[in-house]
């Protein structure tokens, strides 16, 4: 199980059943974007040693403790064995550090002489104070040099991790795109597809309502399942440079007439019983979101990849015979490709600008290009982000469904990384704040920009 998924998942009291069907995966925004908040503090403590603790022919990688660790620890030990490994004078020695204690040892670690060579992370926000304080090896003009770095990764995913067009990661886990999922016996039984254009979902959800069905389910009281809305309507509307420009730091983006844009849909949603009358007290970590969506009260859930297994794990009957799955449609009169992805790209391999053998790390990154690390994601329920990929995805555990994310994240010119993550603790809480008050109907969509534009 992906860090990505682990964290929500640990929260609702859920275990690990083993197999990825028997197990109930969740959204992680809490973990990444917490990993922020440590980030913040400790970093002026670095000292400025020449690399991490122990011989120079040995480099240490710390990695999120986690059920998919055994991907990476079957790539340590292939690596160790390989000749580049040989060639660049060294091994690499895998720490595995349990979940709930990974970002304050990673902080710790980092400000220290001690801290390690190679680090998994989440990308985004939560390597931003890192390569603020100049502790990050810039992997850009490395990728464009190497073609296994360069070609092996699926162009989205790769940019999705980055900072300022500066690429600081390589993904390492599996993807995660939002998808549009619909109960396929009740589209079925009132004679409807999924939606292509907005004008076609509206015309769904009159049709659904007045048949007395909810159109979508949605965990309002999390309050991140309702950004997922803002950031693909945002998108489809202007496409991702709207919240690129947020993203690096420019505030006043917020003001872009995408996203009051965005906010008025919402608000004709909410008003229009789109997720029924009661969604603000309706959780997606407790299960209450995919039982009302699997029961049939709702007819769709806009919500990330792990909702397959989610359905598996808690209605394996509704998952296996009547789960569907679709792209988020266009914005008739939108600037934004209907192509592009929004949500949890991967996970990412950085490399601490103090490391002592530079070489044998960027060769380590490697591994994660090459068709056993992605038969090794495949075997564990993931889809890999590697361009080597799709050739393995027949042995996934639901092969149409694996092609299903595999091709749309392989066409997607854009994957925007969850606006929380991107964002980063501090400003993603604020913001989440304020995607709940528009949603609930206590803001205005201006109001709502207003207040965005002023969170800092």
């Amino acid at each position: 199980m992906s860090a990505a998924r682990e964290s929500h998942r640990e929260q609702s009291g859920q275990s690990d059943g083993g197999s990825p069907g028997s197990r109930t995966f969740s959204r992680r925004w809490v973990l990444g974007a917490g990993a922020t908040t440590v980030l913040t503090t400790g970093l002026s403590a670095c000292g400025s040693g020449n690399g991490s603790g122990g011989d120079s022919g040995t480099i240490t990688a710390f990695v999120y403790g986690d059920d998919a660790v055994k991907v990476q620890a079957a790539s340590v030990a292939r690596f160790n064995k390989s000749a580049a490994a040989k060639k660049a004078g060294g091994r690499v020695k895998l720490e595995k550090v349990p979940g709930s204690d990974y970002s304050p040892k990673l902080r710790t670690a980092m400000g220290s002489p001690s801290a390690p060579d190679v680090f998994f992370n989440w990308g985004g926000g939560s390597i931003k104070a890192y390569e603020e304080a100049g502790k990050l090896v810039d992997l850009t003009e490395i990728i464009s040099g190497d073609p296994v770095l360069r070609d092996g990764f699926l162009p989205a995913v790769l940019a999705a991790g980055d900072l300022k067009g500066r690429h600081y990661g390589i993904p390492m886990r599996g993807m995660q795109p939002v998808i549009l999922f619909y109960n396929k016996s009740v589209f079925a039984e009132h004679k409807l597809q999924p939606p292509t254009t907005w004008d076609q979902l509206l015309d769904i959800n009159a049709k659904l309502k007045k048949a007395k069905i909810t159109p979508f389910a949605l965990g309002g009281s999390d309050i991140w399942p309702e950004l997922m809305w803002l950031e693909y309507l945002v998108d489809r509307i202007g496409g991702p440079e709207v919240f690129k420009r947020i993203q690096d730091g420019d505030a006043e983006g917020w003001g872009d007439p995408a996203v009051l844009r965005a906010a008025e849909m919402v608000k004709e949603l909410v008003d229009d019983g789109a997720f029924g009358s009661s969604f603000t007290s309706v959780s997606y970590v407790n299960g209450g979101a995919p039982a009302v969506f699997a029961k049939g009260k709702a007819a769709m859930h806009l919500m990330g990849s792990w909702e397959y297994s989610t359905q598996l794990g808690k209605f394996p009957d509704f998952a296996k015979s009547n789960l569907g799955w679709a792209a988020f449609p266009k914005v008739e009169d939108g600037t934004g490709d209907v192509r592009n992805v929004v949500g949890n790209p991967t996970n990412y391999w950085s490399v601490n600008a103090r490391t002592r053998n530079k070489d044998l790390a960027v060769a380590f990154l490697k591994d994660c290009a090459s068709q056993a690390y992605a038969k090794d994601l495949i075997d564990n329920g993931d889809v890999p982000t590697t361009s080597n990929a799709a050739e393995l995805l027949s042995s996934a555990p639901n092969p149409e469904y694996a092609r299903f994310q595999y091709d749309m994240v392989e066409q997607a010119p854009a994957f925007t990384l969850s606006w929380d993550q991107a964002l980063g603790d501090a400003l993603g809480t604020k913001m989440h704040t304020e995607i709940g008050k528009l949603f609930a109907g206590k803001s205005s969509p201006s109001q709502f920009v207003a207040a965005c534009k002023g969170l800092k």
